[in-house]
């Protein structure tokens, strides 16, 4: 869902609140028309100079040419993908780096999700250096949350669809990622027919196209529309049988 400053993680969302709410009454009016000519350049700065100096220099760039692009692509597919999972929101652009060996201050992409709650499913899209990120379903997932994960997949119901969802998804090119047990989780039999679903602690979809001209124009938007909708069951399902965690946030 964004977020998390390189390797597979970077697609997760962050914990915690992190978000620059999209303003209503502003992409209400405003049309998304593509990122700005030099919104993967000024990725590819930071990534070689991740320091307040280079920010400071270039954050006309990413306000302009970054976040308000991906505020108004919020805005637009909110009216299909919102029901059941929220407004959009975009990531704020610093790390947390509290904890973290890496102290580089900024995040090097921009990401923005519309979810309900973290791991109950998520709208995730993402702009870097990479080029385009697109993802959905469960990119952390509380003990709470895992519990029930594990409740729906062990039915032979809500199981069995959802290995379905997941194998759909692979045929049409998307990456299923998550963080896995690399035994039985306790309470599960080695020879349970869903085992390899259940190892999961979080689960989810993602796909990528490289920088390229498009990123420049609405064919953006058509992009991360149809890759939202092939993720929409996959999301559904996490919504119907995961749902928020009732935990609280730490």
């Amino acid at each position: 869902m964004p977020g998390a400053a390189g390797g597979a993680g970077a697609c997760r969302p962050h914990r915690g609140t992190g978000f620059l709410s999209v303003p209503r009454f502003i992409v209400r009016w405003v049309k998304f028309s593509g990122f700005g000519e030099h919104a993967v350049d000024f990725y590819d700065g930071l990534l070689a100079d991740n320091s307040k100096a280079y920010w400071d220099d270039h954050v006309a760039i990413y306000k302009t040419e970054v976040r308000a692009p991906m505020e108004a692509l919020l805005g637009e597919l909110e009216g299909e993908f919102g029901a059941g999972f929220g407004a959009g929101k975009v990531f704020r652009p610093y790390r947390d780096v509290r904890f973290a060996r890496d102290k580089t201050p900024y995040k090097t992409h921009c990401g923005g999700v519309l979810e309900a709650g973290r791991g109950g499913g998520a709208y995730y899209v993402e702009l870097g250096p990479d080029g385009l990120r697109v993802g959905g379903g469960c990119f952390h997932l509380a003990a709470d949350q895992l519990a029930r994960f594990r409740t729906a997949v062990d039915t032979e119901l809500h199981g069995p669809a959802l290995g379905r969802i997941l194998a759909s998804l692979r045929r049409r090119g998307w990456e299923v990622l998550g963080d896995r047990l690399k035994s039985r989780p306790r309470g599960y039999a080695e020879d349970h027919p869903r085992i390899d679903l259940l190892r999961y602690r979080s689960v989810y979809a993602i796909r990528v196209w490289e920088p390229d001209g498009f990123l420049h124009e609405r064919e953006t938007l058509d992009r991360v529309r149809k890759a939202w909708r092939q993720v929409r069951e996959f999301n559904e399902w996490a919504r119907d049988h995961v749902g928020p965690s009732e935990q609280p946030r730490r």
